[in-house]
């Protein structure tokens, strides 16, 4: 990705609409690497210091994410699994038998889970970064010192960093954090994921970013991407009134997704947890487009019952009472290790048994579930929809949709996260009730580019005109055969890109909660006819970034019907 434009101005992938005015401050630099000297205290001692540092750092990160809430919470509740990992605690006291000082076998320990890690790739290489955040916070406790993370000063700024580890992002205080700006990740990154949900305005993948100083006034302009180093007052005065233009509309009353000359477009949301559900309601969120079942599963040593998982659907079914609600089946395998589904090794997690591949292998455990998710729909009376993910032919379709009738699913669909599965999207269809796209892993698999790893973060854009080019194929599929295409992956979160999603034909786009609000407004700006003439500007780039730098000239040259009347 170009990273510098206009002279000194940056560019990233921004997240949302949003902008800010403010001075940089650069997020500080890690500890340095305990020295590897030999323990004067003894081993026992040293493991005493080690156990209780793992200890002390878990119960703080479940705190956080305790206070932090949605999506946060799921993250940081899993870094704190890390903390308490059994395997990695015996690594430690291995090296501390050595002679190793508790924080160097921290230190140490950690590497070399993070190398394993990081050499798995998929979604076990994003658990790396997270293993440095725990590293680092466990040495800090051991050392007496406060943990590296954001800086805590008696103004508002916009916070420049390398990336932000959950544990940061997730407790920002919102009121001097005027926006985020970082050198590393894509638009799939926690650190994107996590501004969506709290709604800071975020330019990630700058790679220039830390040539940013601590002081220097800056724009933030999550529309574009753009980082205005040093704008001059008149830049300055147009800033500040965009964003008191924003945030007027943003105290104005919901309603449902429509574009401006009336057609429908639903706006659903993405949740990882039941307890989600009143919060995307108050939203304006006309239903749920994805609902992520791993979380359920993901720190069990079993497979829930029946019963638990019917309890967990059934409220959620119940917050989301006639309407829509899309229920993805469990999303694990190789790189989302579950001891009783698929914890077996593998060269490359994000081309194994994952998804529909490990529940068929495992066909009890999904057969539960859908028994579960049929019960639900049965004691309630929201509209219950079901689909399969990493669906890669038209053979898995005919599987899955056939299993789920029996077993009482009213509709049943697949996801569209496999270039395969877009280009047959036509016979896929014809099998089963509706698809919806992952926008994510169709990007990452389209590109061959690891979604989770900032080295290739400027290849993980869904604005790329391969990957708008797929979406098409499902669109005109579903247009063809009048069934439902969805979109569910954070593509749907940018307002602009969202307007182009429906011009290739999505009927539907479910998002972060927090993004409802900006992608509303932003499909009311135009009519069906222009979001399909932004598609062909898309289409017709040679890049991500010339397709939405394109898409974007031409609706900023462009009013809509309600605009000129008024």
């Amino acid at each position: 990705m170009t990273d510098l434009i206009q002279g000194a101005n940056l560019r990233g992938v921004g997240i949302g609409r949003g902008m800010a005015v403010g001075p940089i401050l650069r997020m500080p630099d890690p500890l340095p690497e305990p020295a590897d000297d030999t323990s004067t205290i003894g081993g026992d001692a040293e493991k005493v210091r080690a156990a209780g540092a793992l200890a002390a750092t878990a119960a703080d990160i479940r705190l956080r994410g305790q206070r932090a809430g949605g999506a946060a919470k799921d993250v940081l509740d899993a870094q704190a699994f890390m903390a308490e990992d059994p395997t990695l605690k015996d690594d430690v006291d291995a090296r501390i038998d050595s002679g190793k000082t508790a924080e160097r076998a921290v230190f140490e320990a950690f590497a070399a889970f993070r190398d394993l890690l990081t050499s798995m790739g998929g979604y076990m290489g994003e658990r790396a970064t997270d293993l440095n955040d725990v590293s680092q916070r466990v040495v800090a406790h051991l050392q007496g010192v406060s943990a590296p993370g954001v800086p805590d000063p008696d103004h508002s700024f916009i916070l420049v960093a390398r990336d932000l580890a959950p544990a940061d992002t997730a407790l920002l205080d919102l009121e001097k954090v005027l926006a985020l700006v970082t050198s590393d990740g894509g638009p799939t990154s926690h650190t994107a994921i996590l501004a969506r949900e709290k709604s800071i305005v975020a330019v990630v993948g700058a790679s220039n970013a830390l040539t940013l100083t601590d002081g220097q006034i800056v724009i933030v302009d999550a529309s574009t991407g753009i980082v205005t180093v040093a704008p001059n007052d008149d830049e300055q005065a147009a800033a500040t009134d965009t964003i008191a233009a924003r945030a007027a509309a943003a105290v104005a009353p919901v309603g449902p997704g429509a574009l401006a000359d009336g057609t429908k477009v639903p706006l659903l949301a993405n949740l990882g947890s039941v307890d989600g559900a009143l919060p995307a309601v108050e939203k304006g969120a006309e239903g749920v487009g994805l609902f992520r079942t791993e979380f359920l599963f993901l720190d069990a040593d079993r497979a829930p019952t029946v019963a638990e998982q019917q309890e967990k659907y059934t409220r959620l079914l119940e917050a989301f009472s006639g309407k829509k609600v899309v229920v993805r089946a469990l999303d694990a395998g190789a790189d989302k290790p579950l001891s009783f589904l698929n914890d077996e090794p593998e060269e490359n997690p994000a081309l194994g048994l994952r998804g529909l591949r490990a529940l068929r292998a495992n066909e009890p455990i999904l057969r539960d579930q859908l028994t579960a998710l049929a019960n639900a729909q049965a004691a309630t009376d929201a509209d219950l929809w079901v689909m399969a993910p990493m669906v890669s032919t038209v053979e898995e379709t005919r599987y899955f949709t056939a299993l789920a009738r029996e077993l009482g699913i009213k509709t049943a669909g697949v996801m569209i996260e496999v270039p395969a599965a877009a280009l047959l999207a036509d016979r896929i269809l014809a099998d089963t009730d509706f698809a919806s796209i992952g926008t994510n892993d169709l990007t990452q698999y389209t590109l061959a580019a690891d979604r989770l790893l900032g080295s290739v973060a400027s290849f993980q854009d869904p604005w790329h005109p391969a990957v708008l080019r797929l979406v098409g194929e499902v669109g005109r599929a579903g247009q063809k055969l009048d069934k439902p295409v969805g979109i569910c992956g954070e593509a749907a979160a940018d307002p602009l890109l969202a307007v182009v999603l429906v011009g290739l034909g999505a009927t539907t786009l479910s998002m972060s909660p927090a993004a409802l609000a900006d992608v509303r407004s932003e499909l009311a700006r135009f009519t069906l006819q222009q979001a399909q003439e932004f598609a062909e500007i898309a289409l017709s780039a040679n890049s991500a970034v010339e397709a939405r730098l394109a898409v974007l000239a031409a609706a900023q040259t462009l009013t809509t019907p309600s605009t000129e009347s008024e």
